[in-house]
């Protein structure tokens, strides 16, 4: 092979009467050629013009930079998706939306049903107009639910604060939801592949993410539980979720089993070991924001409150927004003097700040909230309170006309009980 170099400068001598990207390809040619030559091996070489960047940059658009990140897809956006939420609306310009953001949401399959009882704070419910879909709603008056032998004898009335009479109003409200699912199945012949059932009152700060879906198991949050199981929320597939929501209809076979005195929790896991139901505990991002007052610090069968600041999961604990009186290493000893079987919640590698809650909610609580909640969050507060009595019946008019089964009093009556009250 002749030598490179004078090739090289008679070709250069010739630049100006060539086009520079010819004179470029040569040069990269006769520099790979150089190279070839001087190998001692002998295999055959094959190369395309894709293989050298710089050639492919002449002939070919430049490609798409690597460092895009790959569009993630919810594993879950094929199935059917039942969302169960039941509860008073008591703080719901705070927890509402981020139910709808960091639930109805992520799950674009997701039908949205609401069982609540009608009282002063029903009319912010009009913000579930931001969710995508709405297969049913029922407000309702509430009365008392008739206390039958059976529920007497298997229920408890200690630490219910409206005795068996209140645990009866909780399970009629969740039951209730799974009678409206039922029959929106029956009346569009299909069924649901997976039920959440979650509360009005809890405040999400992550969205619940699809690991939690466990067929053939009912997954509950951990801690909270009361002697039983933390009932604050629940998801599974749709076998798991009928012996879920069937709080009233299963206390017969409780009192069968002869199980006797027990509360909320209690009777909840009972409705899964004799159904035979295999029940998980997984970690998760929400709390149940509350009102109540709590001694503080709390004594071992005490209720501790977190702070909306914490930045663990707090697996629906009590909650609240304030300045945290107590973080880091002052968790721990509050938190291992109460009994783990009770009110305990997980709190270790510092997720848990606690609030000081033997009073009302500070002064400035909204900016801590706001602060905590994000940028979008916070605008729906905002719209509660500068709500007026027109824009609450149009909110719920629209709400009644985006809900496939409406069950409610007149818009009127739910926004002229809440405004003038507020």
């Amino acid at each position: 092979m002749k030598n490179p170099a004078k090739i090289l400068t008679h070709f250069t001598k010739r630049a100006s009467d060539l086009d520079w990207r010819i004179l470029l390809l040569i040069l990269l040619s006769l520099t790979f050629l150089t190279y070839v030559s001087l190998s001692s091996t002998t295999t055959t070489v094959f190369v395309s013009i894709s293989t050298f960047t710089p050639l492919k940059s002449i002939f070919h658009a430049p490609a798409t930079p690597n460092s895009i990140p790959p569009v993630r897809v919810n594993p879950l956006n094929g199935s059917r998706i039942a969302v169960c939420l039941v509860g008073g609306a008591r703080r719901f310009e705070l927890t509402g939306p981020s139910i709808i953001e960091r639930i109805l949401k992520v799950y674009e399959n997701s039908d949205l049903y609401l069982h609540s009882p009608l009282d002063s704070n029903a009319y912010k419910l009009l913000l579930l107009n931001d969710a995508p879909r709405i297969a049913g709603v029922k407000i309702f008056e509430p009365k008392p639910v008739p206390e039958t032998e059976s529920e007497v004898r298997v229920l408890t009335p200690a630490n219910s604060p409206n005795g068996i009479q209140g645990l009866l109003q909780y399970f009629n409200l969740v039951e209730g939801c799974l009678t409206m699912i039922q029959a929106y199945q029956k009346e569009n012949n299909f069924t649901y592949d997976w039920i959440i059932r979650t509360r009005v009152d809890g405040y999400w700060s992550e969205p619940l993410g699809p690991e939690n879906f466990i067929r053939g198991r009912y997954m509950v949050p951990p801690g909270s539980s009361y002697g039983g199981l933390n009932d604050r929320f629940g998801v599974g597939d749709y076998n798991t979720s009928v012996v879920a929501l069937s709080r009233l209809s299963l206390i017969p076979q409780l009192d069968s089993a002869g199980l006797t005195q027990l509360n909320s929790e209690a009777a909840y896991k009972a409705q899964f070991t004799t159904q035979k139901v295999q029940v998980i505990t997984k970690r998760l991002p929400f709390c149940i924001v509350t009102d109540r007052k709590y001694e503080y610090p709390p004594a071992r069968f005490g209720v501790p409150v977190a702070s909306l600041s914490s930045p663990g999961p707090l697996n629906g604990a009590k909650c609240r927004p304030c300045k945290p009186v107590c973080t880091g290493s002052c968790v721990g000893p509050i938190m291992n003097r109460l009994y783990k079987g009770w009110s305990w919640t997980e709190w270790a590698n510092n997720t848990l700040e606690l609030c000081d809650a033997h009073r009302e909610w500070e002064n400035g609580w909204e900016k801590l909230f706001d602060d905590v909640a994000g940028k979008n969050l916070p605008s729906a507060r905002k719209n509660i309170r500068a709500l007026n009595m027109d824009q609450c019946v149009n909110g719920f008019e629209k709400l009644k006309k985006r809900t496939a089964h409406y069950d409610g009093p007149r818009s009127d009556k739910i926004c002229g009980l809440g405004l003038k009250s507020r």
